[in-house]
């Protein structure tokens, strides 16, 4: 109970500690990629800002020559104006300085009383020659247009008791400029100034200098910045004239406040180099915390299953301990129970004393062989095992080990066969390690074997390496049990198996053996119908006939 206690107690803190990486990791993330979000989201923002100052700059330089008539007295002007048909000397200056604006061709004064857009009617001209004001009878519709627009807008501001600038302006689209002079005292319109617009000009010379300084190229800020009049549907200017307009493309787009009511500013925010800086920082932290979080997940893994195998190792070797420290008491208890009998002379019979000396010859030997696998891997886990291999013929080994133990298997029960190669295979191998190699895997046969009680062994060359096999008709090792028959004290777990005496040492003595001596060695089982241990060396050159004794190929073992 506390070992499943401890093992669930293990799975929980695991899975805790794997979801804490999991959670930290996607917090992380997720604060990534919110930072570069946010940085985007500010730098659009910035880009923003920048076309309402370019349109703030604009609207500057339009209204910028008339720039100061609300600070003039107005009142006295009036009789000037429409009487001598000149404007005072401070309007004058103002006027001068539009007149010689490129933004503007020609300016109009309309007096109060006066509707151009009504036929027949006459209005002033301003006459740059002669700095004053020409009738004029004949001039273009925009005026009529543009003081129309503001007359409305002045009549609504004169309602306002509170109005108190001397002037309205007020933009017709891109065609004129136009001003409502006021006498604030007597809350009416003296006359409306309209300047012409060159909408040409403000184009090419005004508008589109300022997008290509406020934001360059595309490839260099980012960002496109087109001219649009939404009423004609065309495409007046742009940042970048490379990129074509597309109605998709426009991800923000931005008016002209108080002017150029037809004309609209659209915005594309393409690759900003902050956004790609942020991206590249972005993917290099990723990769970072990637491998992090691979490194410290792998590692928490490796050290829950290092632990488990550990932990798992230990159980074995405490039940190693146990089971040989009861194996090794069986038989020296036997022994000195003989040897007691013997010594007390209450044995005196020749067959009892043959029993007697026979039961200890067989513990002894069963001693022997747990003593010396029990060196075998101290040996080997020390780095001490040491082979001395010598040129072996591999059908010679393993006739000469068969004729000296098939009088024990045949007393066993065991049917054996032995199939040599037609060509025999000579290896260089330590004899003493391979004779330990199948005398293991032909304990383990004898062990795990029931009903059908079958031994075979084959010799067998195939290209440049030979082998041999061992077969029995045991009960056979499950799948999920084939990679784990060669590590130290593992057995699998198995009713029959767990009732068979052993310590998971013999085929962990065998693969280390196979190992040392430059072989390879791989097992085929199925449960029920047997197993077969397949054990191949590398081929070398034949051994000089005269110096070795050779087995006739035809000098095979017959079944038993």
């Amino acid at each position: 109970m506390n070992i499943f206690k401890n093992r669930t107690l293990r799975w929980v803190l695991l899975t805790i500690g794997l979801c804490s990486i999991i959670i930290l990791t996607g917090m992380n993330v997720y604060s990534l990629y919110n930072l570069r979000d946010n940085m985007v989201n500010t730098e659009e923002t910035r880009q923003i800002e920048q076309v309402q100052n370019l349109t703030s700059a604009i609207r500057l330089e339009m209204i910028g020559p008339f720039r100061g008539i609300n600070q003039m007295e107005l009142e006295p002007m009036e009789r000037v104006i429409l009487e001598d048909r000149v404007f005072p000397k401070r309007l004058q200056e103002k006027i001068e300085a539009g007149y010689e604006s490129p933004i503007y061709t020609d300016i109009y004064f309309t007096p109060e009383n006066v509707n151009p857009c009504e036929p027949e009617q006459s209005i002033y001209l301003y006459d740059h020659r002669n700095k004053k004001l020409i009738e004029e009878d004949t001039y273009p519709a925009i005026v009529c247009d543009g003081v129309g627009l503001v007359r409305t807008k002045a009549k609504i501001q004169l309602n306002d008791f509170e109005y108190r600038w001397n002037n309205i302006i007020e933009f017709e689209t891109h065609r004129s400029f136009n001003i409502a002079l006021l006498n604030l005292s007597e809350s009416r319109v003296i006359g409306y100034i309209t300047a012409v617009i060159d909408p040409d000009y403000v184009v090419d010379e005004v508008i589109s200098p300022l997008i290509s300084d406020y934001f360059g190229k595309a490839n260099e800020t980012g960002t496109v910045v087109w001219l649009r009049d939404w009423a004609r549907n065309e495409i007046l200017a742009s940042s970048d004239p490379t990129v074509t307009y597309d109605r998709e493309l426009v991800n923000e787009s931005e008016s002209f406040p108080g002017l150029f009511d037809n004309w609209i500013l659209n915005i594309n925010f393409q690759d900003l180099p902050v956004e790609q800086a942020y991206t590249s920082n972005l993917i290099k932290n990723l990769v970072v915390l990637g491998v992090g979080m691979v490194f410290v997940f792998g590692a928490m893994i490796f050290m829950f299953l290092t632990a488990q195998r550990e932990r798992e190792l230990s159980q074995r070797q405490a039940e190693f301990i146990a089971n040989v420290t009861h194996e090794l008491k069986t038989p020296l208890a036997v022994m000195q129970a003989a040897g007691e009998n013997i010594q007390d002379g209450r044995v005196t019979e020749p067959d009892r004393l043959q029993n007697y000396g026979r039961h200890i010859y067989n513990e002894s030997i069963r001693l022997r062989s747990m003593i010396e696998k029990l060196l075998d891997v101290a040996k080997v886990d020390s780095g001490q095992a040491v082979v001395k291999p010598v040129n072996t013929s591999l059908n010679e080994l393993l006739a000469k080990y068969l004729d000296e133990n098939t009088s024990y298997l045949k007393e066993k029960g065991f049917e054996v066969t032995f199939e040599s190669a037609d060509a025999d295979p000579y290896c260089m191998v330590d004899p003493d390690s391979l004779e330990t190699v199948i005398n293991n895997l032909t304990e383990n046969a004898v062990k795990y074997s029931t009903d059908n009680k079958y031994i075979g062994y084959k010799v067998f060359v195939k290209n440049d390496r030979a082998g041999l096999i061992v077969e029995d008709h045991g009960v056979g090792i499950p799948k999920h049990d084939l990679n784990n028959i060669f590590k130290k004290f593992y057995r699998v777990e198995d009713t029959l198996i767990a009732k068979t005496k052993g310590h998971g040492l013999g085929l962990s003595i065998v693969k280390n053996m196979v190992e040392l001596n430059n072989g390879h060695i791989k097992v085929e089982s199925s449960v029920g119908k047997g197993s077969k241990f397949i054990v191949t060396f590398p081929v070398s050159a034949a051994a000089d006939t005269s110096e070795s004794t050779v087995i006739n190929k035809e000098n095979t073992l017959e079944t038993v």
